[in-house]
């Protein structure tokens, strides 16, 4: 089965990555061979829609299941779409990682592990609605 485990570095001893759609490298793992492909993440300096670009990217490759630290609402929703299964709340490096999936130690997340993001961004607005009521 292939499996891609978003990594801070491009070998299976490489850290495990928390963030999904800003990950610096997908390692896409061959669970029965331990034979693996880095593959760099060319959505994680992207303005906005990491997430589901790296969804794509997975889905392209016939990844059957993402090992990551946590994933954001959009990309779950494109992954899921995709068929791909999540496994969040993974840590420790890819082999390690890979090892506990195919002993059974993981478990399936059924929902996105990071909220929407809010908060004050870089408009205009500065968030004064939000502190302030109407003037009207």
């Amino acid at each position: 089965m292939r499996i891609c485990v978003t990594a801070s570095g491009n070998s299976l001893d490489a850290p495990v990555e928390p963030r999904f759609g800003r990950c610096p490298y997908f390692i896409f793992v061959d669970s029965e061979t331990m034979a693996f492909e880095a593959v760099p993440n060319m959505a994680m300096n992207a303005m906005g829609g990491a997430g589901i670009q790296a969804a794509q990217l997975i889905a392209s490759k016939g990844a059957k299941v993402l090992i990551t630290g946590n994933v954001g609402p959009n990309a779950f929703q494109a992954l899921v779409a995709a068929g791909i299964r999540i496994i969040t709340g993974a840590y420790g490096t890819v082999r390690e990682v890979v090892e506990k999936f195919k002993r059974g130690e993981l478990r399936e997340t059924g929902s996105p592990t990071v909220g929407g993001h809010y908060g004050r961004g870089a408009g205009m607005g500065r968030g004064w609605r939000r502190r302030y009521p109407p003037p009207y």
